[in-house]
């Protein structure tokens, strides 16, 4: 199977995508989306070109892994992208990824305007991986 994964921020959102078969994620596209219709927008469109069979968002939990007010807006974006898109959405926890994704650019060389450009989209294959790796073991 096919997944678009989907880091939301506020300003800015990322994706990625991957399948379970080679269990690799790829980074896409930050997307300006500085509100919920932006956001819902540009999953619906990046989705349309890339013919997903689910969606995999980041939910934001706290360090000790109790859920927050992010985590319930995570959850109610969750279900709008289901109601726009028909596709489900797995929600998969985020902590740490967008450490991981400042991680990996640390010897990129880039600008720190470079590295804002495509953090987001890293973190989503953060969050990808992460899924896809579960989704293994669970096998």
């Amino acid at each position: 199977m096919r997944f678009l994964a989907v880091d939301a921020g506020d300003k800015r959102t990322g994706f990625a995508v991957g399948d379970d078969v080679l269990r690799i994620a790829t980074p896409l596209e930050v997307a300006e989306a500085g509100t919920r219709e932006l956001v819902l927008a540009a999953v619906a469109r990046i989705a349309q070109s890339h013919g997903p069979d689910g969606i995999v968002l980041g939910l934001p939990l706290h360090m000790d892994g109790t859920e927050s007010a992010r985590s319930a807006a995570a959850r109610e974006l969750a279900r709008e992208i289901t109601l726009r898109t028909s596709l489900p959405v797995h929600l998969q926890d985020e902590r740490l990824t967008s450490f991981d994704a400042e991680d990996r650019m640390k010897q990129s060389g880039r600008t720190h305007g470079q590295k804002k450009s495509v953090r987001d989209a890293l973190a989503a294959c953060a969050i990808l991986e992460d899924f896809l790796r579960h989704r293994a073991s669970d096998a």
